[in-house]
């Protein structure tokens, strides 16, 4: 059975994303940056045949309108930092009674098929951690459980120790999260999305752009 699965990726007002990542390109052109990852990201995800829909959290009006062109539904950020607004992603927007599953947005070399694969997997709460075994790229339940969502610094230890399934495969484009210009490097290698490798491009950053599915 394919089970139908929202997916929700909160997203920082573009101004103030990706702290770690500036100096990769120019400061004019960082906010362009964070913005075709996501948009990369979102196109992969709505992509994918397990996902029934998108859900953005976000208060910054340029994802707002990106992403519902590609077919995301957007909601307002509740404030009071990441974890809150995938709880309110998650077990609000979405609901309790849906399969549900928090992304990071800065995944664009995310492969459709990576995610049916992880998504898969899920049978309890569950979470896919990071290509350096670090943080934590995905966070899923199943209709019943609360996301009970604990990013921020080691987070694949505190998702671990909170009891969800850590699911662990190559999966490279799911895994690979951008937070600096050598994991941007890293991407491009994989088969970054048409967006995020065309601006490097436009950049004078990358010569060639392989293709992300």
């Amino acid at each position: 059975m394919v089970r139908s699965w929202t997916v929700v990726i909160p997203v920082k007002r573009l101004g103030l994303a990706k702290t770690r990542l500036r100096g990769a390109v120019p400061p004019d052109r960082h906010p362009d940056l964070a913005l075709a990852m996501v948009r990369d990201t979102a196109a992969a995800v709505l992509s994918a045949t397990a996902v029934a829909g998108l859900i953005v959290v976000t208060d910054d009006p340029a994802v707002g309108g990106a992403v519902r062109e590609l077919g995301a539904r957007v909601v307002p950020d509740p404030g009071g930092g990441l974890n809150a607004a995938m709880r309110y992603g998650a077990d609000q927007a979405a609901g309790l009674g849906a399969y549900r599953a928090v992304l990071a947005g800065d995944l664009p070399a995310l492969r459709p098929e990576q995610l049916d694969e992880a998504l898969g997997r899920v049978s309890a709460r569950s979470f896919v951690p990071d290509a350096a075994g670090i943080g934590t790229v995905l966070l899923a339940a199943p209709p019943g459980q609360a996301l009970d969502p604990r990013f921020g610094g080691p987070s694949a230890a505190a998702h671990a120790a909170s009891g969800a399934v850590r699911l662990v495969r190559k999966w490279p484009g799911l895994r690979q999260d951008v937070d600096t210009a050598a994991d941007l490097d890293a991407v491009l290698t994989l088969g970054a999305g048409p967006r995020t490798c065309g601006l490097l491009r436009d950049l004078g950053l990358t010569t060639e752009c392989a293709p992300a599915a």
